[in-house]
Parts: C-alpha cells; sequence; structure tokens
C-alpha cells in the first residue's frame, strides 16, 4: 500500500490521467483548419492558374463562357501555347477566337489581339487585328500593333498598318475624363501609375463620386505651361504646372493628367518599329531616351535607328 501513489486528494493517478484525457480538446480540428488554410489557396491558384493543362473539349467550353472572363484568358492561355508549339489542332477554334474581338471585356480582347499574333499565316486573324486598331481601349490596340508586324505581304514586307499607334506608344497619353463634374482627387505630378489604377475621383452634376482609372501603364507628368504640351515635350520638377487641379470643374472629354509611357512600352515600340518604322519616326526614337534614360533603352534605341535606316538604304 504505501508503494501505491495517491493523490492529495485521494485519487488514485489512473483515475486522474483518465479524467485529464476525457477534458483534454483534441487535435483533429487544429489539423483539419491547419490543412484548409494550405489546401484552399493551392486550389484557388490551382483552378485559376493559366498554365493548367485542359482538354479540347474544355477548352471549347471556356471559350463559349461569356460570364466568366477568366476561363477564355484560360483557354486562350492554352491555345497559345498549342500554337507555339506548332499543334496544327488548334485551328479549329479559330473562328471563335476572331469572335471574341466583339468580346466586351478589355481583358479579353487584349488577350485575343496577342494570341492571334502567334499564327502570321492566318488571314482572318490579320484582317481581325487590322480591325482591332480601332478598339476605344488603347491596351487593346497597342496589343494588336504589336503583333502585326509579324505578318507580311506578298513582298514580304512586315506589316506597318500599326505604325501610328507604335509611334503613340513613344508619346504621352492623354487622360481623358469620361464624365464632366468637379474633381475631387487626383494623384499628383510625378505618380507612378498602372493600367487599371486609380487616377482620380470625379463628382458627377447628382453628387455621385465617380473613380477614373488610368487605361496605361506611364509616369504622371505635366506640360510646361497651361495648355497642349508644345511637340509633346514633358517636364517633371516642383515648377511644373498641373493639366487639372483638385477642385476644379472639368468638362467630358477633358485631359485631365498627361501620362509618360513606361520603360516596358517603349521597349515594345522600339523593337516593333525596328521592323515597320520609317526615316521620320528616327527623331521619335531618338527622344524616348529623353524619357527613359537608362542604358537599356539607350541602347534599343539606338539599334532601332540602326535597323530603320539599314532597311531603308540610308
Amino acid at each position: 500500500m504505501e508503494n501505491d501513489f495517491v493523490t492529495p486528494n485521494g485519487r488514485d493517478a489512473k483515475a486522474v490521467i483518465a479524467t485529464q484525457s476525457r477534458r483534454r480538446p483534441s487535435n483533429l480540428w487544429l489539423i483539419i483548419v491547419a490543412a484548409l488554410f494550405i489546401i484552399v489557396p493551392f486550389l484557388t491558384w490551382y483552378l485559376t492558374w493559366f498554365g493548367r493543362s485542359l482538354s479540347d473539349d474544355k477548352i471549347a467550353e471556356y471559350l463559349a463562357d461569356e460570364s466568366h472572363p477568366r476561363n477564355i484568358q484560360h483557354a486562350l492561355a492554352q491555345i497559345e501555347a498549342r500554337m507555339e508549339k506548332s499543334d496544327g489542332n488548334v485551328k479549329k477554334f479559330y473562328p471563335r477566337i476572331v469572335e471574341l474581338t466583339k468580346n466586351p471585356n478589355t481583358e479579353v480582347r487584349k488577350t485575343v489581339a496577342w494570341v492571334m499574333g502567334q499564327d502570321n499565316t492566318s488571314e482572318d486573324f490579320h484582317r481581325a487585328l487590322i480591325e482591332l486598331l480601332k478598339d476605344q481601349e488603347p491596351l487593346v490596340r497597342r496589343n494588336a500593333a504589336l503583333q502585326l508586324v509579324r505578318f507580311t505581304d506578298a513582298s514580304g514586307e512586315r506589316d506597318g498598318s500599326g505604325r501610328p499607334e507604335l509611334r503613340a506608344m513613344l508619346q504621352p497619353f492623354e487622360a481623358k475624363s469620361p464624365i464632366g463634374g468637379t474633381l475631387v482627387s487626383i494623384l499628383p505630378v510625378g505618380s507612378e501609375v498602372h493600367a487599371g489604377a486609380l487616377l482620380a475621383r470625379i463628382r458627377d452634376a447628382s453628387g455621385n463620386t465617380q473613380e477614373f482609372r488610368s487605361a496605361v501603364d506611364g509616369k504622371i507628368i505635366a506640360p510646361l505651361s497651361n495648355g497642349p504640351l508644345p511637340s509633346k515635350q514633358m517636364a517633371v520638377g516642383p515648377n511644373t504646372i498641373a493639366v487639372a487641379k483638385e477642385g476644379e470643374t472639368i468638362t467630358a472629354n477633358q485631359t485631365i493628367a498627361w501620362l509618360a509611357p513606361d520603360r516596358a512600352t517603349i521597349l515594345s515600340s522600339l523593337r516593333a518599329l525596328a521592323y515597320v518604322g520609317t526615316l521620320d519616326d528616327i527623331p521619335l526614337v531618338e527622344s524616348s531616351a529623353k524619357i527613359d534614360s537608362r542604358s537599356e533603352t539607350i541602347s534599343e534605341a539606338a539599334a532601332t535607328t540602326k535597323a530603320i535606316q539599314a532597311r531603308l538604304g540610308k
């Protein structure tokens, strides 16, 4: 008896341990919750990842899914990957791809423009890209212009029909208000913005505040005076004057900000102009180094100038 362990309250140790075991919460739910924190984000990523392989039937289903633009983009990404591998089976989707150039979603049209450039033997794609040069969204027009350079005519010359848009990519972009009203707020000069980012807030005649988002990537700049930029000249500094000021009454289609092109846009345009640019484009090409003075841009501008001169025999 004296070797038996007795607790102070007179109960034996086994009884205490059994009681404590019954009161201890199970770890099962903790494991389940922890697993969900891992599994749910993974499934979300996997199911929306454009690299996830799709069968032909699934591609057809996704291309027809007008209510889910991301599904359409997923299908287009898979088609593009197959086109790069010269998979002729994807040609059965070409008519639907051309139809999607009329899709109301900007991201879908932008993706379509890029995908069509992967097959520069398709006349249907060629014609559709030319039509997209008239799109109301600048990023769609830009993708169309860049992809048209891949197409050639009977003489082997590259299609330069997108050249005006390529030139526009090297110049300041006018951000025009879609509505009239009072400018509640606007990002200051020097701010870098991405396409879709909030640029300004405008209070309309009904007193509702509308968000105005940037159509392109770029950096907010200011003219040297109140008015149009002379020869597209730009200035950024403490003494520059903004196009529109907070609290000012603005009208629909009024320019409220200028956006200098970002480096990626400049480089894309320069590489395309190397194939379709003319001697008239050289001053604009050279001026791109003033917008972005990094070595990559300077080198690309010099290479584009040489390519244009060599191609035109000058």
